[in-house]
């Protein structure tokens, strides 16, 4: 858990360039310290482990590899384990992504506040 004054950290796993741009801005407006990478990503577990997020926002679409593949890869790893990952699509992949290891599931297009109160429950 990270101090009072501590920014909590989200990584946006998206590829749509507007949709992360939103993303970022929306979360930024609520103090969180915000990472969007533009996608094709070598590496995105190297990429985890550097920023180390509190949560992950993840499409369950991503260029170049699943999300849902990535998830189950990222919950198979300890120092990754306290990590809270938000899935979400523009179809229903709720069942899979709960199955793969998800803390949640967001079916786009969702409100902002949607994302904000789910982010700050899981926190």
């Amino acid at each position: 858990m990270t101090s009072m004054d501590e920014k909590q950290k989200v990584l946006i796993l998206e590829d749509n360039a507007m949709m992360r741009s939103l993303l970022q801005t929306l979360l930024e407006l609520e103090n969180f310290l915000v990472t969007g990478p533009s996608f094709p990503l070598d590496d995105p577990i190297q990429l985890i482990k550097d920023i180390t997020p509190d949560v992950i926002l993840m499409d369950v679409n991503l260029p170049g590899t699943s999300g849902l593949a990535l998830l189950d890869q990222l919950r198979k790893m300890d120092e990754l384990k306290n990590v809270k990952i938000i899935m979400s699509s523009g179809s229903d992949k709720k069942q899979e992504s709960m199955k793969a290891g998800a803390d949640a599931f967001l079916m786009k297009p969702y409100m902002p506040d949607d994302l904000i109160n789910l982010i700050k429950k899981l926190l």
